[in-house]
């Protein structure tokens, strides 16, 4: 059997035995406690998820969140639309996290009175006078698609529908109004509020419900169905009239009706995320597609390491006549200058430590989002845990850029340190805020207040950078990697490249194979971002992510080849290069779906364009990062291999 206890952080799970079952049924509380540690119970910890339990009669509490555009990406405030104003001398009962604050998200609290188990008809929101103002407001917010989002027991608002399959469906948040022929519009001034609840065989705040309290109830979901109505009895389909938009007295309104659902409180996100069978055909065409580019990949690496290099290590091992060795071409010919450090070695690398940073970061957050610890009830903490996971990993930034910079014998071990600290993190908060000014200069509800910009500095410079110069001293004074060969000191010519085709040309190719990997996933991703929509799938973009590792390590060995069979020594920036494209491809398809796949008119809204253009830029620049440095420390990899294999005289 098993027993379910609510704590402030979260909900302990056992499986007991019967001697536990008879210690709780003779000594309460504390006999449980006991038989839980004497017995060997066998339990988890899920941290941040604890259910609420409520009585009949509760007082169910109505958060508003924010009010969304798929058109304009410039939420608000929920209090900012001129409709029912805030309740006067009350407060937040919710704090948010660092996450939700960042994304926009709100907790406000609304004039919506609920009660458990307590349906309501015709119940009066508020009464409002609405000015010219006021209408024109409504009227540009309805036309924009605005929807207004709603929480009950940190469950959604929805709106309820069919999709194209004729399975369920669900739209966040429900619509201000509507327009009719693109011309009249009307307000949804009534709310048809439907919660499901579920009676739990267990409760937090008795054992069993069999155990003499009263019974207890959990919410499991939460609709709407807005509509328009001069009188709220009566609908338009039962020949009532709706309420044009215009000056005037407005009265809104709401039904509250209580249904029971089987739906456990445990899976009540499922319906919400529960993917369309057109979403799993996509995403496993996807996945095929990714394991053929990959494994086509893998016969090209495969070929050029088991048979081109394989031969390549029998004639250069068993040339022995001076005459023969005049002969050598190809890459062994440049061990002596394969390993010449890089031109603007010190930003080499920074821009690999960035690259390390970055793919732990998102190695860490995914990892944790498949193992179901970033649930989508817990709002707000995907951002946060990559954020805090960002400022952990700075020490991987600095160890990975001060070992290479040892490596190349560089002399100006400060720069390194200071790039690894301020170059991209610089970038990415110069970009955050300038938007953040756009945000505030349009009254956004994602403006992010002075305090949270003064933490993000926190996290910044009293976290990561402490970390990060921590990884720059164990860096520099760790063992540098070993080269097998010994660096000429007069570097020799550079022949022409094969057919005239310099190898930045080859980026054009290279860079496309990784982002051919995560196409699909990036549409996702996409609508999650842009769109509204809800993104939960981490299996499948953890899959992703690892079959674009192997991508972008095979891509950048095979040319990275290519390029020392043509005796060009000069690779350094080419291997890191060749997969790090990936990143233009990303922000040119991000463009095309600003313009293709959404609502927004680039000129008219300029302030979403210049959101939109921001944080891809910042999404793109970091997928770079991610994938160059795969590129680099496979090609590094591999070349130290294949020269360590060979005699050199």
């Amino acid at each position: 059997q098993r027993v379910v206890h609510s704590s402030g952080g979260g909900i302990v799970l056992a499986r007991l035995n019967p001697l536990v079952i008879t210690a709780m049924r003779s000594g309460g509380r504390i006999g449980v406690w006991l038989a839980l540690l004497l017995l060997n119970a066998r339990a988890f910890y899920l941290p941040g998820i604890a259910p609420v339990d409520y009585e009949s009669g509760a007082d169910v509490d109505v958060f508003a969140n924010k009010v969304t555009s798929p058109v304009v990406k410039v939420p608000f405030g929920y209090y900012s639309i001129p409709e029912c104003p805030a309740p006067e001398n009350v407060k937040s009962k919710k704090h948010r996290n660092l996450g939700q604050i960042l994304s926009g998200e709100r907790t406000d609290v609304t004039g919506f009175k609920i009660s458990m188990l307590l349906d309501e008809t015709c119940k009066v929101l508020c009464e409002r006078q609405l000015t010219i103002g006021d209408t024109e407001r409504l009227r540009q917010l309805i036309r924009r698609s605005y929807r207004v989002r709603l929480n009950v027991d940190n469950m959604p608002l929805v709106v309820a529908g069919k999709s194209a399959s004729g399975k369920p469906s669900f739209q966040m948040g429900y619509p201000l109004g509507a327009v009719l022929n693109n011309a009249t519009t009307f307000l949804y001034n009534h709310l048809e509020l439907t919660i499901e609840y579920h009676r739990p065989e267990f409760s937090s705040t008795e054992f069993t419900v069999q155990s003499g309290g009263d019974p207890v109830y959990r919410i499991v979901g939460f609709m709407v169905n807005p509509s328009s109505r001069l009188d709220c009895s009566k609908d338009v389909s039962q020949g009532g009239s709706p309420v044009k938009l215009g000056p005037g007295k407005v009265k809104f309104t709401y039904d509250v009706k209580f249904v029971e659902s089987q739906i456990k409180w445990a899976t009540r996100w499922d319906p919400l995320l529960a993917p369309s069978a057109e979403q799993k055909q996509v995403q496993w065409f996807s996945i095929v597609n990714s394991i053929m580019v990959t494994v086509f990949l893998s016969g090209i690496v495969a070929l050029v390491l088991l048979r081109t290099v394989h031969q390549d290590f029998l004639r250069y091992n068993q040339l022995e006549d001076e005459d023969e060795i005049q002969d050598e071409t190809g890459w062994k010919l440049i061990h002596g200058d394969v390993f010449r450090p890089p031109p603007y070695m010190a930003a080499f690398c920074v821009v690999n430590g960035a690259g390390a940073q970055v793919f732990w970061m998102s190695l860490f957050t995914i990892g944790f989002a498949v193992a179901g610890f970033l649930s989508p009830a817990n709002r707000g903490g995907f951002l946060s845990a990559s954020l805090f996971t960002w400022a952990f990993t700075g020490v991987i930034s600095g160890y990975v850029s001060a070992k290479l910079y040892a490596t190349f014998g560089g002399e100006n071990k400060r720069i390194v340190s200071l790039g690894s600290m301020l170059a991209f993190p610089g970038f990415c908060f110069s970009v955050f805020f300038v938007l953040n000014l756009f945000l505030w200069f349009n009254g956004g509800s994602n403006a992010v207040p002075f305090l949270t910009l003064i933490f993000l500095l926190f996290l910044w410079f009293g976290l990561s950078v402490p970390l990060t110069l921590l990884g720059s001293h164990l860096g520099y004074r760790g063992k540098p990697y070993e080269y097998p060969c010994r660096t000429n000191s007069i570097p020799r010519e550079v022949p022409p490249p094969p057919m005239g085709i310099r190898p930045p040309y080859y980026c054009i190719v290279t860079g496309l194979m990784p982002f051919g990997v995560v196409f699909i996933e990036l549409v996702f991703i996409l609508g999650s971002l842009w769109q509204n929509q809800v993104f939960y799938m981490f299996g499948f973009l953890l899959l992703v992510f690892l079959l674009m590792i192997v991508t972008c390590c095979e891509v950048s060995i095979v040319f990275t080849y290519m390029k020392l069979s043509a005796e060009d020594y000069r690779w350094w920036w080419h291997a890191f290069s060749f997969t790090a494209f990936s990143g233009v491809y990303v922000l040119m398809y991000s463009i095309l779906y600003l313009l293709t796949q959404t609502e927004v008119h680039p000129v008219e809204n300029f302030a979403t364009t210049m959101l939109y253009l921001g944080y891809m830029g910042l999404i793109s620049t970091g997928f770079a990062l991610l994938t160059g440095y795969l590129g680099f420390i496979s090609s590094f990899w591999f070349i130290r291999r294949i020269y360590s294999r060979i005699r050199v005289d």
